[in-house]
């Protein structure tokens, strides 16, 4: 257990995420420039930088610069663009955390674990009802479950951002055809009540206006803790073409 001081350290990590998971967990994965840090582009464009502070954004272009890759970030505070940067999206999410007991339906006992043989399903899945980034080797980030109908996969949630204490659910998805039938409901409560049993904290996010999706999160337990925003940059035009040739 947490001391008091110990728990609101942890939970104010949750403000940057991405950056927690690239300092810790997932650090042996991350491309850095300075104080910038990113996933590799076929794991996924987050991109984090520990604070808001000028060298931090300064060093988050140069990394920008330097892939001439778009990156994603995540975080409490709104970021600022730098130099030589432009913002192609920007959108309000929430934050959820479950800090109750989430028992996993029977139900879930049905869901297969899903590993490289099942990436171009996953890839397709998440392309067609686009839960958020998703790449040929994001699966790598954890364990992910799905559930198959006639050889078809048509529904998957598993494991994103990891940092001490907690997990992120992410990629929850449910083929339209197969909407309505509870599977995204029993695949959250299946990832989020297997990293309870771990010993971790469960999390998730979800765009603010995706009011179906947070309802459900709601029943299962999870709280919504903060608001947050995501913003995708990326090169300016001409840094872009610099970077082509």
């Amino acid at each position: 257990m947490f001391m008091r001081t110990g728990l609101n350290h942890a939970m104010s990590a949750l403000d940057r995420p991405v950056w927690a998971a690239l300092a810790t967990r997932h650090q042996h994965l991350a491309q850095i420039h300075g104080s910038a840090r990113r996933l590799p582009p076929d794991i996924g464009a987050f991109a984090a930088t520990p604070d808001d502070s000028r060298e931090s954004i300064e060093d988050l272009a140069g990394l920008i610069r330097q892939r001439g890759q778009p990156i994603v970030l995540m975080q409490s505070t709104e970021p600022a663009t730098p130099d030589g940067v432009k913002r192609s999206f920007a959108s309000a999410g929430v934050q959820m955390v479950a800090n109750y007991p989430i028992i996993a339906q029977p139900a879930a006992a049905g869901a297969i674990r899903l590993g490289a043989v099942d990436v171009p399903d996953m890839v397709a899945l998440t392309q067609l009802t686009e839960p958020g980034p998703f790449e040929p080797r994001t699966h790598l980030l954890g364990t992910y479950w799905g559930v198959r109908e006639h050889g078809r996969l048509i529904a998957m949630a598993g494991e994103r951002l990891r940092q001490p204490g907690f997990i992120e659910v992410s990629a929850v998805c449910v083929h339209p055809d197969h909407r309505g039938c509870g599977h995204a409901t029993r695949l959250t409560a299946l990832v989020a009540a297997t990293t309870q049993a771990s010993g971790r904290t469960p999390f998730l996010h979800a765009y603010a206006d995706n009011g179906p999706a947070i309802r459900i999160y709601e029943r299962l337990g999870f709280r919504i803790r903060r608001e947050m925003r995501i913003t995708r940059l990326e090169p300016a035009i001409a840094d872009a073409q610099t970077a082509a040739k």
